[in-house]
């Protein structure tokens, strides 16, 4: 295969919602390029790019694959990326190495929910965007209102490069107002015939062209004295204006196709291959601090892993990008993240599980390599001496949780292992062994997302695994101050244990003044601090200990022990076993003895105390609640808001974006299981959200008694 130079290469993601036809554009396309000698069809499961088992089974893309092909002497680079809104990360690590988006829409739907993720997801990675309108060959299609709903909810700033002739059944025309042609196709896959525009369309084209070359010329300062001179811009000048408008973000070019009768194909990769910008063009990348690093072939060697997977009777496979430089088989480069060596055995040009070798890969290209030893996603290879190293990926936050087990205790290692094995495919599925809850928890973008990691456990993993009901961190805390007392005293023959140890709890709280006098059942207790210890507790919240004691009643070498102690006591509580957090201790009297006491004795002695003062603080119980903005259309909000009542939300605020109304709430996250699967339920598929730890906040008083009961019946159980 022939090196392609960095002005040689297109690297684009094919983005949109589920079903716009990204994976079929992208088969014509490697059709056309002459890779593949025909094109395949999702419904009989021979495409090139869903070849996956899993995804031959549902029909549609649940993870990223990595394609390429050839137009016009450049090398054409496409991510087809999966549609599903679980299937987020595909998006967001093609994003990464791409220098524009494809957008593909359903022209029968216009701007469906992917469509709009997509989108945000483009502004927020600041990635240039061509549209493809696609499914025009469908009974319910409509060109027109789908423009609409562009400029009414992505943007305004759109350049009609093409519009259909005979939209619906029977499409088989187009113009395209760069070339001021017709393309016509008499059946599936053939040459389109070229011709004039017919007069039925030319006021509509010309309009269409005229605005175009004024929206090209606005990009730069020289090709808009050329429109004032000349009143026109050649077809060279409008593809140089419309390339400075890809990379600001000032245009967002419009194209035609039927991808499934490959209608249009040819002509946008014309368009993609000439016009979209390389790499070489678009803004340098930013290093993890703050380096920036042109995309040049003749710069230092530097890799970026954005993608692997797992391949059967071939092991790993790591898709990267070349960042700058240029790298060839045999080349030793040190993986930045394990500061290791690494030697690149061998590199491929893929097409999904075509793999063809190549000897070298230059700046801006994509490819793939095997059989490195510690590399995984997101890490960065350069040459010895080169200190780059690339910002890891940044994943919306999981939205669904559930805690697994295996159905065999033998087997819980071994499901550990693969868990993290398929972390590494895709990190948006998260894995977290919680000590408290005694749960293996997963979480993940939503339960169709986590299905798809049971399928896999299933079928390829052949390991028996279930879900199970995740329970909440609940956190235990006080209200009022308490004071309690205790003695631990042992005799056992020889050297005895004794320790007394009397304090005082009070809530923590941020800024309040130390201890002096505490008023306790009518009895006043004055205290003088000695020392101050705090802690921030590794579950959160804080825990402050002050030593009181005066005239050495306990000799400080115990306070030590005394602090552990109340530790131990503090991650189990006693409503329902979980951490405690936000105490004050205030030790300020005790007695310790000359030949009995030692650090056990003052241990047990403080860890007693402790729990009696504890149940006599009034403890209320804690619950994790998150902020949760949901993005819902103006139609549905009723169902939405009622839903979210229901859950014992609390609404902070309400804005309105691009036809959706969001709302801001905060939510126990005791409310939220399966949250994601209702709100789909109650929008058609129409609503997103995202969510993110706020605070924990006291559980209503009938909902405390209830979880008390529960864990006192469970330990009654064990």
């Amino acid at each position: 295969m022939k090196v392609y130079q960095t002005n040689e290469i297109r690297n684009l993601s094919f983005i949109g919602n589920a079903g716009s036809g990204k994976t079929t554009l992208a088969e014509a396309m490697i059709f056309e390029g002459g890779l593949i000698s025909r094109i395949g069809d999702i419904a009989l499961k021979t495409t090139v790019s869903d070849y996956r088992v899993i995804e031959q089974e549902q029909g549609g893309s649940i993870s990223s694959t990595v394609l390429h092909t050839l137009w016009a002497d450049k090398k054409i680079n496409i991510i087809d990326t999966p549609g599903a809104g679980d299937f987020v990360g595909g998006v967001v690590s093609g994003l990464r190495v791409s220098d524009a988006a494809v957008l593909v829409l359903n022209a029968q739907n216009g701007i469906e929910v992917g469509t709009e993720s997509a989108w945000r997801l483009t502004e927020k990675h600041h990635v240039p965007v061509i549209m493809v309108v696609n499914h025009l060959d469908h009974e319910k299609t409509n060109f027109e209102k789908t423009v609409d709903e562009i400029k009414e909810r992505l943007s305004n700033k759109i350049a009609i490069i093409q519009f259909p002739v005979n939209q619906g059944i029977g499409f088989n025309s187009i113009i395209d107002v760069i070339t001021m042609k017709m393309y016509t196709w008499d059946k599936a896959g053939a040459e389109p015939k070229i011709t004039d525009i017919p007069e039925s369309e030319k006021e509509r084209a010309t309009e269409l062209h005229n605005a175009l070359i004024e929206s090209a010329a606005e990009n730069d300062e020289n090709l808009m004295e050329i429109f004032f001179e000349k009143g026109s811009l050649t077809e060279e000048e409008m593809r140089k204006g419309i390339t400075k408008g890809l990379i600001t973000g000032g245009m967002f070019p419009i194209f035609c196709t039927a991808a499934r009768s490959n209608f249009g194909t040819r002509r946008l990769l014309d368009f993609l291959a000439n016009t979209v910008p390389s790499p070489d063009l678009m803004p340098e990348a930013v290093t993890a601090d703050g380096k920036n690093v042109k995309c040049d072939s003749k710069g230092k060697k530097s890799v970026y892993i954005f993608k692997n997977t797992i391949e059967q009777h071939l092991g790993e496979i790591l898709f990267f990008k070349v960042m700058s430089g240029e790298i060839a088989e045999g080349d030793d480069l040190i993986n930045m993240n394990k500061e290791a060596k690494e030697r690149l055995s061998q590199l491929f040009a893929v097409n999904g599980k075509i793999r063809t070798k190549v000897e070298k890969l230059v700046a801006g290209d994509i490819g793939a390599t095997i059989k490195l030893k510690t590399v995984k996603a997101q890490h960065t290879l350069c040459e010895k001496g080169t200190e780059f190293k690339f910002p890891p990926l940044e994943f919306p936050n999981p939205k669904y949780r559930t805690a697994i087990k295996a159905v065999s205790e033998a087997d819980d290692e071994k499901l550990g292992e693969i868990l993290h094995k398929l972390h590494d495919e895709d990190p948006t599925w998260i894995l977290e062994y919680s000590k408290e809850l005694k749960q293996l928890i997963i979480h993940g973008q939503g339960e169709h997302h986590l299905n798809t990691l049971k399928w896999y456990l299933d079928h390829e993993f052949k390991i028996a695994a279930e879900f199970i009901a995740p329970k909440i961190p609940y956190r235990e805390t006080i209200t009022k101050p308490s004071q309690a007392d205790y003695r631990h005293k042992k005799q056992s023959g020889g050297a005895g244990q004794f320790g007394e140890v009397h304090l005082i709890i009070e809530p923590y709280a941020d800024d309040k003044p130390a201890p002096k006098v505490f008023k306790i059942n009518n009895q006043e207790y004055v205290v003088s601090v000695r020392d101050t210890k705090e802690f921030e507790l590794p579950w959160g919240g804080k825990f402050i200990f002050y030593n009181c004691i005066v005239g050495g009643v306990i000799d400080a070498s115990y306070m030590p022990a005394i602090i552990k102690g109340i530790n131990e006591k503090m991650e189990f509580g006693p409503l329902t076993g979980s951490y405690a957090r936000d105490i004050r201790v205030s030790v300020y009297f005790g007695k310790m003895h000359d030949v009995d006491s030692n650090e056990i004795s003052f241990k047990l002695a403080g860890a007693k105390a402790f729990s009696e003062a504890f149940k006599k603080a009034s403890p209320k119980l804690l619950e994790p609640v998150y902020d949760v903005d949901v993005m819902v259309p103006g139609d549905r909000m009723g169902d939405v808001m009622s839903d979210l009542q229901g859950r014992r939300a609390i609404i902070m605020g309400m804005s309105s974006i691009k036809g959706f109304e969001v709302i801001k709430a905060r939510i126990p996250l005791a409310e939220l299981n399966k949250y994601s699967t209702t709100l789909s339920s109650l929008t058609g598929g129409r609503a997103t959200y995202e969510m993110a730890f706020a605070e924990y906040a006291q559980v209503p008083t009938d909902i405390q008694e209830k979880l008390i009961k529960e864990h006192e019946a469970e330990l009654g159980e064990e």
